[in-house]
């Protein structure tokens, strides 16, 4: 098969496309032939060599993958060949075939495209997990997101919205707030532009934030510190500015608001917690895509043979929601010929 190879700490100019082994199928695995993947930033981070993949993931980035089941290994009894999927992945996707254990697999709605669905796994299953197992969100409460117009950013504003809580969105550019807003977000602010800080306590009535999803880090901690409420949840899934902590009222201020700050991530988690994430999430959240309660945010999409541009796209912080990235021109039927990557 062939897939995306790239230099460890290079950038997106040195990513090729390159003849690889086909992955073997383990014990309750299905390989699927990719139709569909996305981009995302742990995908940039692990391209500069800035985040290993897991003890026994592929090297090939990709944390998500939507096409068609090509074969069952042993013990498989969940899906059948010719399935129309969209998977979990720990790596793998940037590539005509990936494996991945079984119940880490949904099935796609009947009336969603591939393209959609190569955007859900990984943002939606994250905004998910971040606000319905680690903050328990509840309705009435405000709820902050930082890079609230990437791929995860939307998924949290309309998540928030199906729980009754009041999203909060802070983002760097115009065109992001308003997609933002579009989607549901009660209130959005430009970092760059307003004292988001004031603009916060204005709209909280100076309650502050009852949860604050981070994943920037250290620039955004002095105003985190200030945006949150007393015993608000801090979720910290992300350190797109750095970790070093300069500071020196950072904890004073956590104690002093009785703030739980809680890290988070979802690549490295189980397999069964993995698997009961979906689980959860095919019953909670997956049909409202069908009834049209909620949307994939889509940005562009890429052919394969574009990898590198699609890269500096999402690395200049341009994008409003996903960069999908297409693998296959066409999917034949099980048996037919495989399609060629375009």
């Amino acid at each position: 098969m062939r897939a995306v190879e790239y230099v460890s700490g290079g950038g997106p100019e040195q990513m090729h496309i390159s003849p690889v082994k086909k992955p073997v199928l383990k014990e309750k695995e299905i390989l699927i032939r990719v139709h569909t993947t996305s981009i995302n930033r742990a995908d940039l981070m692990q391209r500069k060599g800035m985040y290993p993949p897991p003890p026994g993931a592929s090297e090939i980035l990709g944390l998500e993958a939507a096409g068609l089941v090509e074969k069952c290994g042993e013990g498989c009894s969940r899906w059948m060949e010719g399935d129309r999927v969209m998977a979990l992945l720990s790596g793998g996707g940037y590539a005509e075939f990936v494996t991945v254990h079984e119940d880490h697999v949904m099935e796609i709605p009947e009336s969603m495209t591939f393209e959609d669905a190569g955007g859900i796994p990984e943002a939606w299953l994250t905004a998910y997990q971040l606000l319905y197992k680690v903050a328990d969100v509840k309705a009435g409460q405000k709820v902050l997101i930082h890079a609230g117009g990437s791929g995860v950013g939307l998924a949290v504003v309309q998540l928030a919205r199906l729980a009754g809580a009041e999203p909060i969105v802070i983002a760097g550019a115009a065109d992001k707030l308003l997609r933002a807003t579009q989607l549901g977000a009660a209130a959005a602010y430009n970092y760059k532009k307003d004292n988001i800080v004031e603009r916060v306590s204005k709209f909280t009535q100076g309650h502050g934030v009852d949860i604050l999803l981070d994943c920037i880090g250290r620039s955004m901690l002095d105003e985190n510190c200030r945006m949150i409420a007393v015993d608000g949840c801090w979720v910290l899934y992300g350190l797109m500015s750095g970790s070093k902590i300069e500071s020196s009222e950072f904890l004073s201020l956590i104690l002093r608001k009785r703030v739980r700050l809680q890290g988070t991530t979802l690549r490295s988690r189980s397999t069964e917690y993995k698997a009961q994430l979906i689980k959860d999430f095919v019953k909670d959240v997956l049909p409202r895509f069908s009834k049209k309660e909620l949307q994939v945010a889509i940005d562009k999409v890429y052919p394969l043979g574009q990898i590198s541009q699609a890269h500096k796209y999402v690395e200049s912080n341009s994008n409003v929601g996903k960069v999908v990235i297409r693998v296959c021109a066409d999917l034949p039927s099980p048996g037919q010929e495989h399609s060629e990557i375009i």
